[in-house]
This record gives C-alpha cells, structure tokens and sequence, in this order.
C-alpha cells in the first residue's frame, strides 16, 4: 500500500528517507562498543559479551525501525490499515492514529537528542574528550546527524497533518445549499399545483 489519498510531494519523500540515514551513523558508532572497543572515549567495556552484544546491537535495531516507522507518514498504510492487522485491516484510519505517536515521538527525539547534538558542537554539557583529535571528530561526525531525528519526524507530522485535511470530503456549502433550494421550491409549485 503506497498510494495515499492526495499524492505526496518529492520533498517528503525524501525527508522520510533521509531519517533512517541520519540515524545510521550513530547506530554503526555504537557497534564496537559491543565488543569492548571504546573507540578512542575511554569508558572501557560494557560488561560481559553476552550482556553488551544484544544490548548494543538491540539498540541500533530498534532505533532503525522507529525511524522506519516515518514511513507510516507518506504510505497508504498510515491512511489506511493493512489488511493483515486484526480487526482494523482495510479500514481507514483516524488521523490521530499516526499523528499521536509521531508528534510524541518527534518531541521526544528532539528533546533527547538536541541536547547531545549540541554537546557535540561544544554548546551546553561537554563530553568527556576522546583519545586523540581523530576519534574526537569522528564522534562528532557520528553523532551530530541524530539531532535532526526529531525536527525531521514533526516536519513529516505536520505534512501528514495538512495532507489527510486536504483529503477530507468537504461539503459544497453553495452546492448543498442550491439543492435545499430547489427542492422547496418543487414542495411548493406541488402544493400550488393542488
């Protein structure tokens, strides 16, 4: 299900393919951590390998998926549910639906991630300094992508938002109006024709 009821612009499509790609680099930064190699920050090993493997590797895949969730926003299946969900499958679905867990979700990462974005830019709380400059800036390059995670969610929201108002059947007030009209007016010339 990829068609939406008003088309989706070229811009929106990119935006929702650039928010997993925006999450990536964090997600490959947090790998090594997994085995014990703390890439040049000093913090040392996360414990066991059984611990920190599924853990780190957890992490990366959820944060994927959450991301490709914005997708919801410009498919079909954020209008209407696919048929295999139970109960609700074929049925159109309420805009709250998609725009509840989006907006949530783009004020969370904003709120989460803005903050260590802008530590990484030296800007508020500092992190502790890495080994050498070359960790330092790979860090930065790393992790200063995720802040726009949020920003990018709540522009999607927003699009999603004005996109299911514009597809909303709207009543032709003139229209509807002419037709009241007229079929007065047949009442009467019936009741003058007695």
């Amino acid at each position: 299900m990829t068609t939406t009821a008003v088309p989706v612009p070229r811009w929106a499509e990119r935006v929702a393919h650039l928010i997993p790609l925006v999450l990536l680099p964090q997600c490959l930064w947090r790998l090594p951590f997994a085995f014990g190699f703390d890439m040049g920050t000093g913090t040392g090993s996360l414990g066991s390998l059984w611990i920190s493997v599924p853990y780190v590797f957890g992490l990366s895949l959820l944060t994927e998926a959450l991301a490709l969730l914005s997708f919801g926003l410009i498919r079909g299946w954020g209008e209407v549910a696919p048929d295999w969900v139970p109960l609700v499958g074929g049925r159109r679905l309420h805009p709250a639906v998609a725009l509840v867990p989006a907006t949530l979700g783009g004020l969370g990462a904003t709120l989460l991630f803005g903050p260590f974005t802008l530590g990484a830019l030296g800007i508020g709380f500092s992190f502790d300094p890495a080994d050498n400059a070359a960790w330092g800036l790979l860090f930065r390059i790393c992790v200063l992508p995720v802040g726009l995670w949020g920003p990018l969610v709540l522009t999607l929201t927003v699009h999603y938002a004005l996109r299911r108002r514009a597809a909303r059947p709207s009543v032709n007030t003139s229209t509807a109006k002419a037709n009241r009209v007229s079929a007065e007016s047949g009442a009467s010339s019936a009741t003058d024709a007695r």
